[in-house]
């Protein structure tokens, strides 16, 4: 049933426009005026029924408030012979703005995002600066009438119903959600319905405006009935950028105030001092709010890489299994308490530590049990160091203690104590050397690596001292 409503819009659509333009005044072409309306209307309701959507059946209210609106001006104009402003038909008229507008702000509220007082602010903006031309060309000419308070009051409405409906459709196209093909036809049918209200105004020949209200009817139908209906409220995961074009139409915005004063003032006009004024005065508070939240943002997002920097750095510091530092840490550290140590002639002992029979402990016991015996042990061990000691795991099994200032031997009973303290009753050999003051860190750690070897073929379960085994291994 859509699909063939929707065929029969876009098919029809067309032509019956066509048709209504070679039709000549009169009762028979505002009767197809509003069939085409009334097609829209219902193009509307279907989609509020099939999707359960809220801001479809706002814009079918809205838009039926139109075309009862229609019907009436034609009864008036057409059979009555009564000038139809002001009448009913006006309230109908005036009643569909705040409709569609509840409708789009309805859609722009499901694509909140973190953003959200940006695209506020960016909204308001726009707006202000768009309502100073309403209000110099149609809402102050409106007060200066001299119409009856009625007609006045009906008068204003419209503009400022243009100016609502304009709000509702510049909060929608400034936060971040689905641009499917039914958002663009309904953005392009409420811009279409407000330009369709300005040339009435002003054209001497509405047939040019009413031209423009049969094609917003129609895009609104259209869009109704198009699949991507049911999520044209959908946000988009896409962030709120200050794109181009934004930043364009807020500087256009904010350079209407003063354009329309000097436009006043070249061509001789009364100028609109006091609505320039305290639009110009709302438009800069407005900018430099926005201009703090941008501030801000930019401090929480500079913030945020901190945070991201100092947690790839410690990734990079540290051993993901057992936290310990890695290898490419120990490094950086060993060079460091080399400095350290020699400038206050202080012993560096450093020592190797390998787990006793971890393949074979890992083989019986699954992978998951010796990754954590490995965790463990690290925990366990770190337990009984003392601050400037340094254990970081080497590589697989095998770990490397950083102890400066501690002697050989008391090096060599922390090393027993560790051993005693590993769990699940395991244990580990270790290769104990003590810096010469001059050897480079790879030298130093290639003794310590030999004093582990010697452990090993000594029958593991011990600590073997490089100065023991001689330095040729």
């Amino acid at each position: 049933m859509i699909t063939q409503f929707r065929r029969l819009l876009l098919v029809g659509g067309p032509l019956l426009i066509g048709v209504w333009f070679l039709l000549p005044a009169g009762l028979e072409r505002n009767a197809l005026y509003v069939g085409v309306g009334a097609l829209s209307v219902a193009a509307n309701a279907v989609a509020a029924r099939h999707w359960r959507s809220w801001p479809w059946a706002l814009f079918a209210a809205g838009q039926a408030c139109a075309v009862v609106g229609d019907l009436l001006w034609i009864y008036y104009e057409n059979i009555a012979f009564i000038d139809p402003f002001p009448s009913p038909a006006d309230g109908f008229y005036l009643a569909e703005y705040p409709l569609l507008t509840a409708a789009l702000l309805l859609l722009s509220r499901r694509h909140r995002t973190a953003d959200d007082h940006l695209a506020r602010l960016d909204s308001t903006m726009l707006v202000a600066g768009l309502a100073l031309p309403y209000w110099v060309l149609l809402i102050a000419p409106a007060l200066q009438s001299g119409d009856s308070t009625l007609g006045t009051l009906i008068a204003l409405g419209y503009p400022l119903g243009d100016v609502l409906l304009l709000g509702g459709v510049v909060r929608l196209l400034v936060v971040s959600g689905a641009r499917n093909p039914s958002f663009r036809l309904v953005t392009a049918a409420v811009l279409t319905l407000l330009i369709a209200d300005v040339t009435f105004t002003f054209a001497e020949d509405t047939t040019l405006g009413t031209m423009a209200f049969l094609a917003s009817y129609l895009l609104w139908g259209v869009g109704a009935l198009l699949p991507s209906a049911g999520t044209i409220g959908d946000p988009a995961p896409r962030p709120q950028v200050l794109t181009r074009l934004r930043l364009a139409a807020l500087t256009g915005a904010v350079l209407l105030s003063p354009g329309i004063l000097i436009v006043q003032l070249v061509a001789g006009l009364e100028p609109s001092t006091w609505a320039v004024a305290l639009t110009s005065a709302a438009l800069f508070v407005l900018v430099v709010t926005r201009m703090a939240g941008m501030v801000r943002r930019l401090e929480e997002q500079a913030g945020q890489l901190a945070d991201q920097a100092r947690l790839l750095d410690e990734l990079a510091r540290t051993d993901s299994l057992t936290g310990l530092p890695n290898r490419r840490t120990l490094d950086a550290q060993l060079v460091r308490d080399m400095a350290a140590t020699r400038a206050g002639h202080r012993p560096l002992p450093v020592a190797i530590l390998d787990l006793d029979h971890f393949k074979h402990y890992n083989d019986t016991r699954g992978h998951q049990a010796g990754d954590d015996l490995l965790a463990g042990a690290g925990m366990s061990w770190s337990l009984l160091l003392r601050d400037g000691d340094t254990l970081a795991r080497y590589g697989g099994e095998e770990f490397v203690l950083l102890m400066p200032g501690r002697t050989e031997d008391d090096a060599a009973r922390l090393l027993d104590r560790l051993r005693i303290a590993t769990p699940d009753l395991q244990s580990f050999s270790a290769g104990l050397a003590l810096w010469d003051g001059t050897e480079p860190p790879d030298e130093l750690l290639r003794r310590a690596d030999r004093a582990l070897y010697a452990a090993k073929e000594a029958g593991r379960g011990r600590v073997v001292r490089a100065a023991e085994i001689g330095a040729s291994g």
